[in-house]
């Protein structure tokens, strides 16, 4: 056995209930003055709250899909006029993507409280849209300082958008297991964030407003993006930034949709994978466990009810394989992935 891993240095704080106390002791260990809230308009009343007590010098609000780089800018630019000294980010992956925005070229640290189960406040990656097209790179300023997760802030996340933003975090331990820098530490945690989210997500939809699937959830999302911020982008990732950077879908519905096409085509030479996958659903391989799955939680299921246009596959199909990863397990050409990136447009059967 040889590999390489990198453990990315981080604190979590998982307390449900907690999250106001939690960010005022991450502030206060920073030694912070001047807090920049970045929460959009949906969450004002759930962001004062949180930050009731703490030093605010400005909260900024204008937060989009994919980061625009407009925005970015904008954000930025208020960041320096208020001489901000903090970053607390609430809401889901757009926020923290937007707080990393602002992170990547200021150096300010990011004390990030999630409200879906999105797992970018997990990882150094960060993403820019612009011209339709989506960038994305890694950079340890980016990475959030602290964490805290209140299970309570997810308990009004529609359970649709739950199921979805759970399928979003289930495909990052998914592509953890065959990405460019998957390795042991990697799947185990990867692995373990399938389970925990096997067993939450379903719980999240039969009690919506109980909080042990919502832990559950939260939990596996957090393990996957930790395993996800190691190893690195697969090939799921690569088409799903494709596709909403070109043609601005939802983020975790298109994860949600496309994953288990991209598992159906990388199954058969990645058996190692597979076998694990099967073993942590119970099922005979790996799809028929996230199929079992995802007919359980009624999960979203072909691209064109996003707003995808049958159209504009050809285009999508030859941005996509300019970006898949030479070492996906199995090869991609124009012809497969036309047959895959089709299929998930229609919502036919994964095969």
């Amino acid at each position: 056995m040889r590999f390489v891993h990198a453990t990315l240095p981080q604190r979590i704080r998982f307390a449900s209930g907690a999250a106001a106390a939690g960010v005022r002791a991450e502030v206060e260990r920073l030694d912070a003055r001047r807090v920049m809230v970045i929460a959009a308009d949906a969450e004002r009343v759930l962001a004062d709250e949180i930050v009731a007590d703490l030093p605010v010098a400005l909260r900024h609000d204008e937060v989009l899909m994919h980061v625009p780089v407009d925005v970015a800018e904008r954000a930025r630019a208020a960041a320096a006029a208020h001489e901000a000294d903090v970053i607390v980010s609430i809401g889901g992956g757009s926020t923290t993507g937007l707080a990393k925005a602002v992170a990547l070229t200021t150096g300010l640290p990011i004390v990030a409280v999630p409200t879906t189960y999105a797992g970018s406040e997990a990882t150094d990656v960060w993403g820019l849209t612009e011209n339709s097209v989506k960038t994305t790179g890694r950079d340890p300023r980016v990475l959030p300082v602290a964490i805290v997760y209140d299970t309570s802030l997810t308990l009004t996340l529609p359970v649709e958008l739950s199921v979805a933003s759970g399928l979003n975090a289930l495909a990052h331990c998914v592509d953890s297991l065959w990405a460019p820098r998957a390795d042991p530490i990697n799947a185990a945690l990867a692995v373990e964030g399938v389970r925990a989210l096997n067993l939450g997500l379903p719980g999240v939809a039969r009690n919506p407003s109980g909080l042990d699937g919502r832990e559950r959830a939260l939990y596996g999302a957090y393990l996957s993006a930790v395993a996800f911020a190691s190893a690195g982008s697969g090939l799921h990732h690569k088409i799903c930034h494709v596709l909403g950077g070109m043609y601005n879908l939802p983020h975790a519905q298109t994860h949600a949709v496309v994953l288990p096409y991209v598992l159906a085509f990388n199954a058969p030479n990645a058996p190692d994978a597979d076998r694990r996958l099967a073993e942590v659903f119970g099922a005979g391989n790996g799809l028929a466990g996230l199929q079992a799955l995802r007919a359980t939680l009624d999960a979203p299921t072909a691209l064109r009810d996003y707003g995808f246009a049958e159209a504009d596959l050809p285009d999508a199909v030859e941005a996509v394989l300019k970006s898949v990863p030479e070492d996906n397990p199995t090869k991609a050409t124009a012809d497969n992935l036309a047959v895959m990136l089709h299929a998930a447009w229609e919502g036919s059967e994964p095969a």
